[in-house]
């Protein structure tokens, strides 16, 4: 019961909050001076009527805050509004991008916690041993090198002169997607029984993922050796070294799940910055996501995209926000949600 009222409360939280980023997003958007209806109507070609029709069907003829109102309205009903540039509703182009970010993001998320924790722990185990220096000397470099050049690196490095990774895209040409069920192409094909698919597009996707991972797995790795060190130092583990706890025990259970704590709030913190990451991984990938989406609704001043991308990103970060409170009371029963 406790437990719900916490996640209600936090839901409730969460709406003054994607409202916030909506007017940000929104004045911020539109105090560009640019005039979007001419590029819309097909640049200085268009029909003086055209470019009238789009002022009046945008509502861009009224001043911004009626704009905004408009947007709200719209948007509280569901409605993300028609992209100028597509022709589509923005719910349908989201619907197409976004399980290619998604699939890259999580699997992202999935490599920076398998490769940094146990790195972590034999790094805070080995303390100033040759594998703790290897992994400070990993973990700065991966904080230090920019995403787009380490894309381009391992681009030129295994694709160009190795061969061994593909160029571009999700699957090879002559590969059609599996069954559609989540857009995700790793877990459909899984779930339809395409084990050729699986591994076509698990090669596309290994390479972007470990590149937008890099970054997480560098900081999580320095957090959870930092963690580890102190909390091997503290009274209770040396305790429980002493009564004949064995070695691995005093690691796994006692001394890494009060080492996660901090490490899973940071988990948190990155899935918003994978997210926003990806933005440079897919461009410089060439992958179908919502990075691509966004840097061609930025360049053409899509409005109804550009929005629908700010507050999908929000969301995610609010709804991941709240399951890393969630976790706290299984890594430490004494939280209370109160």
């Amino acid at each position: 019961m406790q437990l719900r009222n916490y996640i209600i409360r936090r839901i409730a939280a969460a709406i003054p909050v994607l409202i916030g980023v909506s007017m940000l997003t929104f004045f911020l958007s539109h105090v560009i001076p640019a005039s979007p209806e001419i590029l819309w109507a097909g640049g200085e070609r268009a029909r003086p009527e055209q470019i009238q029709r789009i002022r009046e069907l945008y509502h861009l003829d009224k001043p911004v805050i009626s704009q905004y109102g408009y947007y709200l309205r719209d948007l509280l009903s569901g409605d993300l509004g028609i992209s100028p540039v597509s022709n589509r509703p923005v719910i349908e182009d989201i619907r197409d991008y976004a399980p290619a970010t998604f699939e890259l993001a999580l699997l992202s998320m999935l490599l920076s916690i398998l490769i940094a924790v146990p790195l972590g722990i034999v790094s805070a185990i080995k303390e100033n041993s040759w594998v703790d220096h290897f992994t400070r000397v990993f973990s700065l470099a991966g904080v230090s090198m920019p995403i787009f050049w380490l894309g381009l690196a391992v681009q030129l490095i295994f694709y160009y002169k190795l061969d061994l990774i593909p160029a571009a895209g999700r699957l090879s040409v002559w590969l059609d997607p599996p069954t559609r069920i989540t857009g995700m192409f790793l877990i459909d094909s899984v779930l339809t029984g395409n084990w050729e698919i699986f591994w076509d597009a698990l090669r596309h996707i290994l390479a972007p993922a470990l590149v937008l991972a890099y970054q997480s797995i560098a900081l999580l790795t320095r957090l959870v050796r930092s963690s580890m060190l102190e909390v091997l130092s503290q009274d209770y583990i040396r305790t429980a070294k002493g009564n004949g706890l064995s070695y691995r025990r005093t690691i796994l259970i006692h001394a890494l799940r009060n080492a996660l704590i901090p490490t899973v709030t940071v988990l948190g913190l990155r899935f918003g910055y994978i997210l926003a990451g990806a933005v440079l991984t897919e461009t410089v990938f060439a992958w179908p996501g919502m990075g691509r989406f966004s840097v061609g609704a930025l360049s053409s001043l899509d409005y109804p995209s550009i929005m629908a991308f700010a507050q999908l990103v929000a969301l995610c970060i609010v709804i991941t926000n709240l399951i890393v409170d969630v976790l706290y009371g299984v890594l430490e029963p004494r939280t209370r949600y109160s």
